[in-house]
Formats: structure tokens, C-alpha cells, sequence
């Protein structure tokens, strides 16, 4: 297992992180994706411990609480050895207090989380989403209060556009606030719209991926193949649950290619698909989920070893699609190309 700063910050996390939103189990949205108790928690964890993951990532709107509930549990006893990750923006409720990133709202989703997680500290506190809202000094200063009392230690946001993040970075810079170090996305390589503009920005301003949903909402496991229905227990067959649209031959093309350098490697489809993404430039740590001890260990087969040259160039070209405007200009023409080379 490799550690990696977030960004440019001193923050420490595995390649591979642990994600928790299938502990809990309530509620239709997220029981669906699981519902592991805390004794099945706490053999997960021991999993990952041993393979020395460090990074635990959960969210106040994963089963109504219980994911931090039943994470902070499972890790008693050995909370100094992990990063503890949480988010909120999301609606909890239905009161105006119940969603987004005002000052009432963030103080009570941290000293809320703090109790489910039974801890002192949260080690990354993420903003689940960006809320309009709310002015960004607000935001900053709230953030800003939360960091200096301890309570927590670095801040980050997840799935923002480019302009929300960099307002974000420039009114932290503004008011002479830490600034966010992280930023979950979604990344994939049935999901490469993270390189048109986030990726570069986060190179540019020093800001760290955490990758969430690193399998394409389970379509590349290696299950999912041209011809084939899909798995009973698959949560693609609730359109609700599908995750980011995906073209199905462009979906096939690319299982193709990862079912040949499986064959090549000796590994897994997952694992070939996870560590092409671990790899990417900004990426600090790609959040892996699972339900039992067998696709934990799959997914953490996905460390230690690497693809060759020619490998991820052949998975490239396979998953590459055409970027939208206004950035296929810089990969398709040379005279824009020679002022801005791409990043990947």
C-alpha cells in the first residue's frame, strides 16, 4: 500500500481508501446498498487495517447517521491509526436547517458526526455539495472557526464544478482561511469527465482527488459484459440507483480492453480498473466499498503493483471520448494544443 499527501497539504492517506456507505442499512436509498452491522464493520476494518488502508470515508446522509454510527464503532480502540472522513451539504431533513452549508448547519452537522463517529476530531471534513445558497464567506469562516477549535483538522468539498471550487479556494485565500485540500469525485474509466477542467485546476491549486464510486456504479467488476443480463443482485436494475449515464458499447469497449489486460496481468478486472485510476495524476486516494470480505479482498488486490506503459496507454485509448467544448479545441487542434498540452 502506498501513502500520498491530499493535495499539497500534510494530510497522509493509503492509495486506497475504505468507504462506509453500506454500513447502517436504513433507509430505501442507502439500505439498498447495504447493511452491515457493526461486527461485520469491525471485520471489514480489521481487513483493511491489515492491508494498510488508512483512510475511512462516510457521510451524515449515509443511513440517516447510522454509516458514522456503525464506522465509529467498528474503529474503537483505533482511532489514532485511521483518517477519518465525513461530509454534509445534503438534506438530513426536511427543516431549512436540514440542508446546505450555512454556519448553523455545519456547526451542528460536526458536533452531530462527532457523536455518531465517537470521536474528538474529524480529520477531513468534506462539503457534500456546493450550496448557493450560502454566501462563501459565511462558508469560509464557519470552516475557518471549525479548524481552529480542533474539532477539525482539514477541509475539502465534493462534487463541484471548476468555478465553485476555485471561488471557494480564492475566498479562503481572501479571508486567510485554510483552504480545501481535497475534493471527492466521481472518476472512472467509464467516467473521465474529471480531466476536462477539475484535474488540471486541482494540479494547478494543489488540491487532492478522493475518488468515490472508482468502478462505474459496479459496471466494471468484471460482471457486466456485452450479451450477458445483468446480475440479480446489481443495482443497475433500479434507474434510480444507475449512477452517471453510460453509453452501453462504449461500456463494452471498455471491459473488452480491461478483460485483456486482466488476461495479461493475472489480475482481476476490478483490480486492473482500479489501479489505472490510483495512478492518475491528483488522484490521492480512490474510495473502494464492499458488502463482505470477498470483495473487500478483491478490491485491495488492486495495490502493490503496477501496469506498464503500453497497458495504461491501451486502457486509455479504450475509455478516451471526445471532450466537450471549450476543450477539444486544445486536444484536437495543434495551434491550441502548443499554447495548453493536455494534462493525461
Amino acid at each position: 500500500m502506498e501513502y500520498r499527501q491530499v493535495g499539497r497539504s500534510g494530510l497522509m492517506v493509503s492509495e486506497f481508501g475504505f468507504g462506509a456507505a453500506t454500513f447502517g442499512g436504513r433507509g430505501e436509498f442507502f439500505g439498498a446498498w447495504g447493511d452491515t452491522d457493526v461486527a461485520a464493520a469491525r471485520r471489514l476494518v480489521d481487513l483493511c487495517l491489515d492491508a494498510g488502508v488508512t483512510l475511512f470515508d462516510t457521510a451524515d446522509v449515509y443511513s440517516d447517521g447510522a454509516s458514522e454510527e456503525v464506522l465509529g464503532a467498528a474503529l474503537r480502540g483505533r482511532r489514532d491509526r485511521v483518517v477519518l472522513s465525513t461530509k454534509a451539504a445534503l438534506p438530513i431533513g426536511a427543516g431549512p436547517s436540514d440542508r446546505g452549508t450555512s454556519r448553523t448547519r455545519l456547526i451542528n452537522a460536526v458536533d452531530a458526526a462527532l457523536r455518531r463517529l465517537d470521536t474528538d476530531w474529524i480529520d477531513l471534513f468534506q462539503l457534500h455539495a456546493f450550496d448557493a445558497a450560502t454566501p462563501l464567506d459565511e462558508v469560509t469562516d464557519t470552516l475557518d472557526v471549525l479548524v481552529r477549535s480542533g474539532k477539525v483538522r482539514y477541509t475539502g468539498v465534493s462534487n463541484f464544478s471548476g468555478w465553485q471550487l476555485m471561488s471557494s479556494l480564492s475566498t479562503a485565500d481572501r479571508r486567510n482561511a485554510p483552504r480545501h485540500v481535497a475534493h471527492q469525485v466521481y472518476y472512472s474509466l467509464i467516467g473521465r469527465d474529471y480531466e476536462w477542467e477539475l484535474m488540471p485546476l486541482a494540479a494547478a491549486e494543489g488540491v487532492g482527488a478522493i475518488v468515490w464510486s472508482p468502478l462505474g456504479w459496479g459496471r466494471l467488476t468484471g460482471r457486466i459484459r456485452r450479451d450477458a443480463p445483468l446480475p440479480p443482485t446489481s443495482r443497475l436494475h433500479s434507474t434510480a440507483d444507475a449512477g452517471p449515464p453510460v453509453d452501453d458499447e462504449h461500456l463494452y469497449t471498455v471491459v473488452d480492453a480491461l478483460d485483456h489486460v486482466a488476461e495479461e496481468t493475472g489480475h482481476t478486472v476490478a483490480q486492473v480498473a482500479l489501479n489505472w485510476l490510483s495512478r492518475r495524476p491528483t488522484v490521492s486516494s480512490v474510495i473502494i466499498g464492499a458488502r463482505n470480505d470477498s470483495q473487500l479482498l478483491d478490491n485491495l488486490g488492486a495495490a502493490g503493483w503496477s501496469l506498464t506503459t503500453e497497458q495504461v496507454r491501451y486502457l486509455d485509448d479504450a475509455s478516451a471520448v471526445e471532450a466537450p467544448y471549450p476543450y477539444f479545441p486544445y486536444r484536437r487542434q495543434e495551434g491550441f494544443a502548443l499554447l495548453n498540452p493536455p494534462t493525461v
